[in-house]
């Protein structure tokens, strides 16, 4: 049995089709007004379909290769319908995720054979990161992981309250020192918590870090040496989570944070509530860091394993 089915049960495909919904319409439906009247690919069609993809965030640099790429398998043969553009286009789509060079996630957890494994959660306020920590234990406490959650943000008594919440849903180990205590040293002291109780993972909060402040970005790589000197080479996995709503601004947080520190894979939340999920293609092609999960809604199923095949498929589904 495949990937793709082992993983994508109808419940999931579903979910997933209704979380693109927006992101769907946005494009397809000015697509086939662009298309509706037209016999030929020419100058002014592919102006509308820079401004297109533009629109959902796709990003210029991989909107121009989009489109650099249809020019190619239009040159020979300029007549096209609506479902031959699109057929071209899910191919081309399906290429630039392919060249990742990630394969899809097969399951919820750290790539690592050490014990414990230990996940760093960054991103800024608001992108839905704390929430993402509290669907992913979930999933973990489902395969029968022992997990503990650090609060690592204590800067926001609401970060600290919202994750011990999430813990107590969850049945998982909870650590915390408290607001306005020295991150990095949360950070040590839950992953000594973490060995000392037996956990199999351990995920740690940071606070939601202004991109644009270079000190706090700093406070960050502290954070993740602190990690490191008490167990090295842990974080064995950086997630970094971000916003599909805020498109643009999404990869902009990407270039920070990955400057920042070893970003090793992305979350992207909010896939449901955004005409903007074309993000998904610009992150992919620009950062080449695997995207392992997706938000395409608010219950605690619905962070998805990424799957390039299913969000292809799903987003280009009739």
């Amino acid at each position: 049995m495949s990937i793709f089915k082992s993983f994508f049960t109808k419940e999931k495909k579903e979910d997933l089709d209704k979380g693109l919904e927006k992101t769907k319409s946005n494009i397809f439906g000015q697509i086939a007004k662009a298309v509706a009247g037209k016999a030929k690919v020419d100058e002014s069609f592919l102006d509308e379909l820079e401004h297109i993809l533009i629109s959902a965030d796709v990003g210029l640099d991989t909107t121009i290769k989009i489109i650099e790429r249809l020019e190619e398998r239009v040159a020979k043969d300029k007549y096209f319908n609506t479902e031959e553009l699109n057929a071209i286009l899910k191919s081309e789509i399906g290429v630039i995720l392919s060249e990742n060079k990630t394969d899809d996630v097969e399951r919820f957890g750290v790539p690592t054979e050490e014990w414990p494994a230990v996940m760093l959660v960054v991103g800024v306020n608001g992108v839905g990161k704390t929430t993402t920590i509290g669907k992913l234990a979930y999933q973990l406490k489902k395969q029968g992981k022992s997990v503990v959650l650090g609060a690592g943000d204590t800067f926001r008594a609401a970060a600290v309250d919202q994750l011990k919440i999430w813990a107590e849903r969850n049945n998982c180990m909870f650590y915390s020192k408290g607001m306005n205590t020295d991150p990095a040293a949360v950070a040590y002291e839950t992953v000594q918590y973490g060995i000392n109780h037996g956990a199999d993972v351990i995920i740690i909060d940071t606070a939601g870090r202004l991109h644009t402040k270079r000190h706090l970005m700093d406070e960050l790589t502290k954070i993740k040496n602190s990690v490191n000197k008490k167990m090295p080479g842990a974080p064995h996995e950086v997630l970094l989570v971000l916003d599909a709503t805020t498109g643009q601004n999404a990869i902009e947080q990407a270039k920070h944070f990955t400057e920042a520190t070893d970003v090793t894979a992305l979350a992207l939340t909010k896939l449901d509530g955004s005409a903007k999920g074309g993000v998904v293609l610009g992150i992919s092609d620009q950062f080449k860091i695997p995207i392992k999960y997706i938000g395409v809604g608010e219950g605690i199923e619905h962070l998805q394993l990424f799957n390039r095949q299913a969000f292809v498929d799903s987003l280009f589904a009739s």
